[in-house]
């Protein structure tokens, strides 16, 4: 359900936080991150991480200035017609198909694929629960990207195995959908802007789940890194995490991670629902206003005949 928004007639007050970030803490010896293995209902994290220091931009009042192309993330008005997210028949026909939709609106794919989705309603240290802690999932606090540049089409070849060869040759991209379920006070998520990450901050770590043998990103500190978020985000919005981007020109991969708000840390667990979506077959690139110029965007071989933007704090369709 995709309603027009209402105007915004007053600014939100910001509420900037300052906290710590969780980074992967590199030995320097060269060595790889120690692989993650998440099946049988358990996850395994042993990499280590340390705490850095950042103070996280509010972004109310200013949502259309972030765009996927220009920061790698996001934020959209969006009713979602489940509520409850408590039924897996639902979430995977009913939520799954109006995310596909929503999707399209918003990016132009003429292809959207859902391969995952996570419900998260356990505490913030959910990782310590034991053998079945995946039965309890909470808020992933170490700063990471869900794909790395090579893991993003390991992923590709796993969900499309006989059209890969064709596919990898256009323009796809791997996009979160991340929604509250109530709004969100304790442990909210955080998303760096893409272009105050270099790769070079970027170490490739392996991961394997229910099986598929994948790759992400974990993350070495930079203190230039600017994070963003936004304050009491409600279940009528979401937030658009681009994982990977096959285009170069544009904002690629956003870091994220959930963070600690002191101000709320007696609140109950956070709930949220977070879908992972690969888009392909691109017939139209919206071109947002820090993007690459219309002339050289009409070059591309994926770009349809007209090129056009959705402003981002508009509900799609």
């Amino acid at each position: 359900m995709n309603e027009k928004a209402p105007p915004i007639t007053e600014l939100p007050e910001k509420r900037h936080v300052q906290t710590t970030f969780n980074y992967w803490d590199d030995p320097g010896d060269g060595s790889k991150p120690t692989p993650i293995v998440i099946g049988g209902g358990r996850i395994s994290n042993k990499r280590p991480h340390l705490p850095h220091d950042f103070v996280v931009t509010d972004i109310s009042g200013d949502e259309d200035k972030y765009t996927l192309d220009s920061h790698g993330f996001q934020y959209c008005r969006h009713e979602s017609l489940e509520k409850d997210f408590v039924d897996e028949h639902a979430i995977q026909t009913l939520y799954y198909d109006q995310c596909r939709q929503f999707l399209k609106d918003v990016t132009g794919a003429s292809r959207v694929h859902i391969f995952n989705h996570k419900v998260r309603r356990g505490p913030t240290q959910w990782h310590h629960l034991g053998f079945s802690n995946l039965t309890n999932r909470g808020p992933v606090t170490r700063t990471h990207v869900d794909q790395s540049y090579d893991g993003a089409e390991l992923r590709l070849r796993w969900e499309f195995p006989k059209e890969a060869d064709e596919l990898v040759k256009r323009r796809y991209q791997i996009i979160n959908v991340w929604r509250p379920i109530a709004t969100i006070q304790k442990d909210p998520i955080a998303t760096a802007d893409s272009s105050s990450v270099p790769d070079s901050d970027l170490v490739a770590a392996n991961m394997t789940e229910d099986g598929f043998k994948g790759e992400q990103w974990v993350v070495r500190h930079n203190p230039a890194h600017r994070w963003y978020y936004k304050n009491l985000l409600t279940p009528d919005e979401v937030l658009l995490i681009k994982c990977f981007d096959s285009t170069t020109w544009v904002a690629r991969r956003s870091l994220h991670s959930a963070f600690e708000d002191a101000a709320h840390r007696d609140k109950e667990s956070r709930q949220s629902i977070e879908l992972v979506l690969g888009c392909a077959s691109f017939t139209l690139l919206l071109v947002s206003p820090r993007g690459p110029d219309i002339d050289k965007l009409r070059g591309s071989d994926h770009l349809a005949d007209s090129v056009s933007d959705l402003p981002a704090w508009r509900s799609s369709g």
